[in-house]
């Protein structure tokens, strides 16, 4: 087993808190929940609406991704958490789909949450294997 690599990537988000953007471990790689914050400039507000803040929201996971040397097809498992569940559910779904071949898509969970930083009403988060 070898040890943990902590990457922080510098095109993506700043964080909101004390954590690593990727965490490899084993060719696994632990995907910290993205914002819709802009990466060149977490003092802008979050897009309005579901579908903007998830386009934001997945273009944040590829660049983490990416700063770790892989990308969306190499991930296995996400977890998305809505505050507004039962208004954005399917619309989220909608755009969501498109980021994934039909036949790859990865084992997910959707949870309802009372609130998220930043005032967020979306945050996802990934794991991915090389």
């Amino acid at each position: 087993m070898t040890d943990p690599i902590f990457y922080m990537i510098p095109d993506a988000p700043k964080p909101v808190a004390p954590y690593s953007h990727v965490v490899e471990r084993d060719g696994w790689l632990f995907v910290t929940g993205q914002l819709a914050t802009d990466p060149r400039d977490d003092s802008l507000p979050l897009p309005e609406g579901i579908e903007a803040q998830t386009r934001k929201v997945m273009d944040n996971l590829d660049r983490a991704l990416r700063g770790a040397g892989a990308g969306l097809a190499d991930v296995v498992c996400v977890r998305i958490f809505l505050t507004q569940f039962d208004r954005d559910y399917a619309a989220m779904n909608a755009l969501y789909a498109t980021y994934f071949p039909p036949d790859r898509l990865p084992a997910r969970t959707t949870v309802g949450v009372t609130g998220l930083a930043r005032g967020g009403i979306v945050e996802i988060d990934m794991i991915a294997k090389r």
